[in-house]
């Protein structure tokens, strides 16, 4: 069974709470408190009633006293080998979605779902030229930046490696590690920073992922060269970095530095809760050099739902 069809099944299993802090023998800071939400895989689409759902939970994070949200890539159900038409048509359902009910600022980061006509089932040709990562470019900017919010600096990677067989893998190219030196470099000594990608650096699944996952030509789960971007950060005071893509909510804790992934907005691509984690998004709270996590969930139940062990 394919890792895409894996994603409709649910553990049931109970979900825990968890906390993120970012220790530091720095002098904490005088900046403000503050609060954004991290949401990741929304996966939109007209079916499952899908779109009703991301209006729910977009309304509801619109009702929140958080300062902006960062979604964290995955926005549609699939541009990967889905053809033109049906790709666009999800895009606009988004970002239509997105506009109506999502009343915050928001910064993007582009998941593999995101990308047009990757894989050769598409029928795209890889000359177009909304092909791959510049059908979400096109709609969203920049496929890397960073921004800064009340004296915290975060740096948005592109962790979606594009390979010469028509597949992904997590990866970070090498014409971003470079830009990440030079922002990271220009940065005050001691400014707090917060990385976000959508595949993560570091994460524990590997350990408890369905085994047929295994088998990808590529891999799918973390970022290869996750080693290299540590390498930059860990000479930076880093409180977190921010993450999705599994759909499920995690965090670890590795040298001071707190790695956080959020649940997926669809849970188990809208058939229900995933490994334990139904569907909701992440509220990140940021106090001196503390980070905090808190997992919400929005009062949507699937119409398809399946509590079916993996």
């Amino acid at each position: 069974m394919e890792r895409r069809t894996l994603l409709k099944l649910s553990m049931g299993a109970p979900l825990l709470p968890l906390a993120a802090r970012a220790a530091s023998a720095a002098p904490p800071q005088t900046d403000d408190a503050f609060r954004f939400v991290l949401m990741g895989d929304c996966h939109i689409r007209p079916e499952l009633d899908a779109a009703r759902a991301c209006a729910m939970c977009f309304e509801q994070v619109s009702a929140s006293d958080c300062d902006f949200v960062i979604q964290g890539g995955d926005h549609i159900e699939d541009a990967l080998e889905t053809g033109r038409d049906r790709a666009t048509m999800l895009m606009d359902l988004y970002q239509r979605t997105e506009r109506a009910h999502l009343r915050k600022p928001v910064h993007h980061v582009i998941g593999n779902h995101d990308c047009l006509g990757v894989f050769p089932k598409s029928g795209i040709d890889p000359s177009a030229p909304d092909y791959g990562k510049h059908f979400y470019s096109d709609r969203f900017g920049p496929r890397y930046y960073a921004f800064d919010h009340k004296g915290v600096h975060f740096v948005v990677l592109d962790s979606i490696g594009l390979t010469a067989d028509r597949n992904y893998e997590g990866r970070v190219d090498d014409e971003q590690l470079a830009w990440l030196r030079r922002d990271l470099a220009a940065q005050p000594k001691g400014a707090r920073i917060i990385a976000v990608t959508h595949i993560p650096l570091v994460t524990a699944m590997q350990c408890y992922e369905p085994e047929s996952w295994l088998d990808t030509p590529h891999n799918w789960t973390f970022v290869v060269n996750g080693r290299d971007v540590l390498r930059i950060l860990r000479d930076h005071h880093v409180l977190a970095v921010l993450q999705a893509h599994s759909h499920v909510y995690e965090q670890i804790e590795l040298n001071g530095m707190s790695f956080i992934t959020t649940g997926a907005v669809a849970g188990a691509d809208w058939r229900g809760s995933f490994l334990g984690t139904p569907e909701g998004y992440t509220e990140i709270t940021v106090s001196a050099r503390s980070v905090t996590s808190c997992y919400r969930t929005y009062g949507f139940s699937s119409v398809a739902r399946r509590d079916v062990p993996i």
